[in-house]
C-alpha cells in the first residue's frame, strides 16, 4: 500500500513522541527513585505547611502528565474530540506543575524580601494576570487545533498539529513573569552581598539564580520552536521539559535547602522562614540576620 508523504511524516511526528514520552517516563521514575529515602526522611519529619503541599503536589503531577502522555501515544484512538480530551487534561496538569513549581520560588522570593507584603502583592497580582492569560490562550488554542493520527499499521496514538504565535504565548508569559522574580532576587542579592552571608541565605540565593536561570532558558526556547518549525514533535520536546525540569529543580532544591536547615544551629531564631525550613516564623532576629555555619555554632 501507498502512503502519502504527509502519512509518512505523521507517521514518524508519532514514532518520535512515543520515544520522547518512554524517555521521559524513564528519566523521571529514575530520579524518583534515586531521591526517594531522602523525600520520605523529608516528608516524615516536617511539618505541614503551603510549601509542604506545594512539594508533594509538584513532585507527583508530573506521573499524571506522564500517564496522558503514554496514553496519547501508544492507544488508538481516532476520535478527535477524545483526543483533544486528553490533550485537554495533559495541558491542565502542566499548568498545575509548573504552577506549584513557581509557587516555591515565589516564596523564597518573598523570604528574601524580608517577608515584604508590597513584594508579595505585586507578584501574587503578576502571577494571577499571566495565568489567567496563559490559560485563555492555551484552551482557545487547543480547540481549534486539528488533531492528527497515523494511517500506517502499527503506529498509534494522535497529536494536535497547529500554527501561530498562540503557541508560543504561554511560555512567553512564563518568561516575563521568571524575568521579574530573577530580577528581585538580583536587587536583593547585591543591596545585602555585604550584610547577609549566612549559609542558608547563600543556598536560597544560589538555588533561586539557577533555577530561574534554567527556566528562562527553557521558556526561551519554547517561544522560539513554535516560530521556527512546524513540526509539533520538536515543540513537545522542550514543552516536555519546561515540566519535568522544573518540578525536579523545585523538589530537589528545596530537600537540599530543608537539610542545610536542619543542619545548622542558630542563633536567637530556629531559622530563615517558615515557608522553608518548617521552623517558627517570628523570630527575635531579623529574617536576613547571618546564619552561623554550623562548624562554629
Amino acid at each position: 500500500m501507498e502512503y502519502s508523504a504527509d502519512d509518512v511524516a505523521a507517521a514518524s511526528s508519532l514514532q518520535f513522541l512515543s520515544y520522547l514520552s518512554v524517555s521521559l517516563a524513564t528519566f523521571w521514575i529514575y530520579d524518583y527513585a534515586c531521591s526517594l529515602q531522602e523525600e520520605w526522611t523529608f516528608l516524615l519529619r516536617s511539618r505541614w505547611n503551603k510549601v509542604k503541599c506545594l512539594y508533594i503536589i509538584a513532585r507527583h503531577v508530573p506521573f499524571v502528565i506522564l500517564s496522558t502522555d503514554l496514553y496519547l501515544y501508544f492507544t488508538p484512538n481516532n476520535d478527535p474530540e477524545k483526543c483533544l480530551m486528553m490533550i485537554n487534561i495533559y495541558s491542565c496538569f502542566g499548568f498545575i506543575s509548573v504552577a506549584c513549581s513557581e509557587s516555591i520560588f515565589v516564596l523564597r522570593t518573598y523570604a528574601l524580601w524580608n517577608n515584604n507584603k508590597f513584594i508579595l502583592i505585586a507578584i501574587v497580582c503578576a502571577a494571577v494576570t499571566l495565568i489567567i492569560a496563559s490559560i485563555n490562550v492555551a484552551f482557545t488554542t487547543i480547540a481549534v487545533s486539528h488533531v492528527t493520527t497515523s494511517v500506517v499499521p502499527g503506529i498509534r496514538g494522535c497529536y494536535r498539529t497547529s500554527r501561530g504565535i498562540q503557541l508560543s504565548m504561554p511560555f512567553l508569559f512564563l518568561f516575563i513573569f521568571e524575568l521579574g522574580l530573577v530580577s528581585l532576587t538580583l536587587i536583593c542579592a547585591i543591596q545585602n552581598w555585604r550584610t547577609v552571608n549566612g549559609p542558608l541565605y547563600t543556598v536560597l540565593v544560589k538555588h533561586n539564580i539557577f533555577y530561574y536561570a534554567c527556566g528562562l532558558l527553557l521558556a526561551a526556547m519554547n517561544v522560539l520552536m513554535p516560530l521556527l518549525y512546524s513540526q509539533y514533535a520538536i515543540h513537545s520536546v522542550f514543552e516536555n521539559l519546561q515540566f519535568y525540569v522544573l518540578a525536579i529543580l523545585a523538589t530537589r532544591m528545596h530537600l537540599h535547602l530543608w537539610d542545610v536547615g536542619q543542619n545548622l544551629h542558630t542563633r536567637g531564631c530556629d531559622a530563615l522562614i517558615i515557608a522553608l525550613s518548617d521552623m517558627p516564623l517570628r523570630c527575635s532576629t531579623p529574617v536576613l540576620a547571618p546564619i552561623p555555619d554550623a562548624s562554629t555554632a
